[in-house]
């Protein structure tokens, strides 16, 4: 996280799971970094980031992705996946953010 902070970067991160399923994700992992609910995915499907049918029973769930946004609210980056294993490094995000600047 420290450095996240020395680049700028807030981490923000958004989950289908309910408010306390996250609350107690980011205990047990000490996140510390905000975990935003979407538990009815309106949002994930708003931006197109529903995988639909790709949960273990075939329910919906969301779409790897990652996005750097700059001050003005504008994607600067986005990093999208098939695959719900595979996520952009801390490192990989960091690269690109050195990039931009």
């Amino acid at each position: 996280m420290s450095k996240f902070n020395e680049a700028g970067i807030r981490p923000v991160a958004i989950s289908t799971d309910t408010s306390e399923d996250s609350r107690k994700l980011a205990q047990s992992q000490g996140y510390t970094f905000p975990i935003l609910s979407d538990h009815s995915a309106d949002v994930i499907r708003r931006y197109d980031l529903a995988h639909k049918g790709a949960g273990i029973n075939g329910e919906d769930i969301a779409r790897p992705a990652e996005f750097l946004i700059d001050s003005t609210q504008t994607a600067v980056w986005i990093n999208l996946t098939e695959n719900y294993w595979i996520r952009a490094t801390p490192e990989q995000v960091l690269d690109v953010a050195k990039l931009l600047k």
